[in-house]
């Protein structure tokens, strides 16, 4: 959970922090000084990226998240959240069935590990 935290205030400080000069002090701004929309945005994004945990299944994870292009396999895949092609994960997964098939994603895979979530330009091929 305190990962999860770090990653949170990482994912704003990194947002805020592009929007806003690298001279001003994030910690001494006033609320009122922060875009309120986009922080509610993140806020949002943060909460709903935080149901997801490992033990869950790939199709608990594709309700909030979707699969993003690059190199995969059925053990370990980056996916995107839904509502910001920016926002990402990387999972790995354990099979449901047939374990030496590293192709076919079955919707009972589980996930063993999920990376904090990041911001990055989408990948396309």
């Amino acid at each position: 959970m305190r990962r999860v935290r770090w990653t949170i205030l990482f994912l704003l400080g990194a947002i805020l922090g592009a929007a806003a000069q690298q001279s001003v002090d994030l910690a001494q701004k006033t609320a009122s000084e922060f875009d309120s929309n986009l922080t509610k945005s993140v806020a949002l994004a943060i909460r709903s990226i935080a149901t997801v945990t490992p033990g869950m299944t790939r199709s608990d994870l594709l309700q909030v998240f979707t699969t993003e292009g690059g190199l995969s396999n059925r053990r370990h895949r980056t996916f995107v959240y839904r509502r910001c092609p920016y926002i990402k994960v990387d999972v790995d997964f354990l099979p449901a069935a047939n374990e030496l098939d590293w192709i076919t994603e079955m919707p009972e895979d589980k996930i063993v590990k999920m990376s904090q979530p990041y911001l990055q330009w989408s990948v396309m091929d």
